[in-house]
């Protein structure tokens, strides 16, 4: 039998949660799945959970998906090599194919995956509804093949699942004015979408622990970071790699009305849980200014 202060213990973490649970009661939360939580299926599983949670206790979650890992194995696998400018995916006429299959079954194995414990969930991709229209989109006047820029999110179908009870689980395809098939980068899907259905919360998982104020002192770990704030730290150069354009579509989608965008760890079994529900959280969390954090739910 437990020991009674463990016990004690969960039914506290419980009553911590509840304020938390009141405020995002019906509430839209948009969470961008990708990187080594996709990967591995015990942090797979665990992802899932979290999100059938998250719908149980009343959120709407939205999920959109990337799959970039997959689609460069199964390019390797046809002796077809994968290229890349400035973190965007060249994608030609065979690309864009394997692109598409691949999205498909990683979406509907997260369905799968959804439905299995007990919530039901309708996997599409952004061309489906017109959910994603999109226009070409270059690099410095570089031609990258079939890479969509959004330019309008339609969120009829979206909100129609939503107010049937699915979990919408979203590939990054969408299609343009020729209805042309356009792969799209799986961030800038995200914020699009949690910008337009008007989202509590945007969720990023990654493959680090956060934001940092210098990314070689480990101890830097931003907990909070104002718009402000994040404007000053995408000025002073520290900020590089795939955490720039990350933090750049963060910023943006606060910029646009999202109230919160949490970068998280997705290596962290359920994290989700962890920032959501518990004072302090366990990433970076972009909102628009200064407020007493801890107190916001009071």
């Amino acid at each position: 039998m437990e020991h009674m202060d463990q016990i004690l213990m969960k039914a506290q973490t419980l009553i911590e949660a509840l304020p938390y649970i009141q405020k995002f009661n019906n509430k839209k939360v948009v969470v961008k799945y990708g990187g080594s939580a996709m990967l591995d299926e015990n942090l797979q599983s665990n992802v899932i959970k979290d999100v059938a949670l998250l719908k149980l206790i009343g959120m709407q979650p939205i999920i959109v998906h990337g799959g970039g890992k997959e689609i460069t194995k199964w390019l390797g696998l046809l002796g077809h090599e994968s290229k890349f400018v400035e973190g965007l995916r060249v994608t030609d006429t065979q690309t864009m194919e394997v692109a598409e299959m691949v999205l498909g079954k990683v979406n509907k194995n997260l369905v799968q995956m959804v439905e299995k414990l007990g919530v039901k969930a309708v996997g599409i991709s952004g061309k489906d509804g017109a959910t994603l229209k999109v226009e070409k989109r270059t690099v410095n006047g570089q031609d990258i093949g079939f890479v969509g820029n959004i330019k309008e999110v339609n969120t009829d179908l979206i909100n129609t699942l939503i107010e049937n009870n699915f979990v919408p689980v979203i590939a990054p395809i969408g299609l343009d004015d020729d209805f042309q098939n356009y792969n799209i980068n799986a961030d800038d899907a995200a914020c699009a979408v949690a910008t337009a259905v008007g989202a509590e919360k945007l969720v990023f998982l990654t493959d680090i622990e956060g934001v940092y104020a210098d990314p070689k002192d480990k101890s830097s770990l931003i907990s909070v970071l104002t718009l402000e704030k994040a404007d000053e730290l995408l000025s002073s150069g520290f900020i590089g790699g795939g955490m720039l354009p990350k933090l750049k579509n963060c910023v943006d989608a606060v910029k646009n009305g999202v109230s919160r965008v949490h970068i998280l760890d997705g290596r962290i079994e359920h994290c989700l849980l962890l920032e959501f529900f518990t004072n302090r959280g366990i990433g970076t969390a972009i909102i628009k200014k200064d407020s007493i954090y801890d107190n916001e739910l009071e």
